[in-house]
């Protein structure tokens, strides 16, 4: 088999190469491109581990002259490893050569022998420590662009948000349990607490630091209906929690709202980290709610919006279903009346005469 510069592998090199595979004695196998072949000019026995044995292997090569070495690992020792020594400082038409040989040199010795190569352009470049970091550097993971660091980035906390123990207070352990997505400041649940134990109309906005993934209390108020548009982030994820004494149903209730406000404009991490939790948050509030034996209800559905402004009383009656129950309430639909037209039938086709 040639190549495109007309070098092909010599007997002499064959010969040697299936008697190293054969007999396992030989370390390192130094070819040379002599009179348009490869041939073998130099071998060495092993004397120690590969890695010991890498530091020796600059002393059969010399600093302006290209050379090729077969390099037999340990693990397993039947594969090899194809050095492509190339110094910068060679003669142009000796790099040009040995560059555009070094396929054949493999493709001709049996290419399933070879499970690794390197390209080195100075004995800096070989060695026990530059093996190893050749080796890391095969090892890595492909580099991922801009977008695909940002997307692995939301994937790991995702996983971490779900799998996450609950690491809260001592308090919040006695009756929360462990295993919730995310960990929880006092202040966040004291106002859960409180908002529970009031009959007020009030709301409580959490928020999640990212960095240690834990919910904190963003803000509590008295406010009613009408404000609470105004009361969320215009632009951040939160979790929020209205406390809303209405009359929309009978009897009247105070119902707590859960609320999850996910602005468009926020950065995609945050709204993968608050997205993923989400459950496990309202979860944690019904367990608090309960634990304080709050008289209030928890609304069966949670009320998601990607526009704060939005939220009103109309808003809220469409979202938790409210008006559909309201109007069942009211009384019996108005009644039917029977006197509906009887249903003629067609008359049949005519009798031919």
């Amino acid at each position: 088999m040639s190549a495109p510069t007309g070098i092909e592998v010599s007997p002499e090199l064959s010969s040697a190469f299936s008697e190293a595979v054969e007999s396992r004695n030989t370390r390192f196998l130094k070819i040379s491109i002599e009179n348009e072949s490869l041939v073998p000019s130099h071998t060495v026995a092993p004397s120690g581990t590969l890695e010991e044995d890498l530091d020796k292997l600059v002393d059969i090569l010399e600093d302006n002259v290209p050379a090729y070495v077969l390099v037999r690992l340990d693990d397993p020792p039947t594969e090899w490893l194809a050095v492509y020594y190339v110094p910068d400082t060679a003669k142009v038409r000796d790099k040009m050569l040995y560059a555009a040989t070094r396929n054949t040199l493999t493709r001709s010795l049996g290419s399933a022998h070879f499970t690794d190569n390197i390209f080195a352009t100075s004995k800096a470049d070989l060695g026990s420590e530059a093996y190893a970091k050749h080796r890391r550097h095969v090892a890595a993971p492909p580099p991922m662009s801009a977008r695909e660091k940002e997307m692995e980035a939301v994937k790991a906390a995702e996983r971490e948000a779900g799998g996450r123990s609950y690491e809260g207070s001592r308090a919040r352990q006695n009756h929360v349990g462990q295993g919730v997505g995310l960990k929880w400041s006092n202040e966040a649940e004291d106002a859960i607490k409180d908002m529970g134990a009031t009959d007020d109309s009030r709301l409580v906005v959490l928020s999640i630091d990212p960095a240690t993934e834990t919910l904190l209390l963003a803000s509590t108020q008295e406010i009613d209906v009408s404000g609470l548009g105004s009361a969320l982030p215009a632009s951040d994820p939160a979790y929020a929690f209205f406390a809303w004494p209405h009359s929309i149903t009978s009897p009247p209730r105070r119902e707590i709202v859960p609320i999850y406000s996910c602005p468009s404009a926020s950065p995609v991490r945050h709204r993968m980290l608050y997205s993923s939790a989400v459950l496990s948050v309202v979860r944690d509030v019904k367990e608090l709610l309960s634990a304080t034996g709050s008289t209030s209800t928890l609304a069966a559905r949670k009320v998601e919006t990607s526009d704060p402004s939005e939220l009103d009383e109309k808003y809220l009656v469409a979202e938790l279903g409210l008006g559909e129950s309201a109007g069942a309430a009211q009384g019996a639909p108005a009644e039917v009346s029977d006197n509906k037209p009887k249903f003629a039938r067609p008359k049949g086709p005519g009798r031919k005469r």
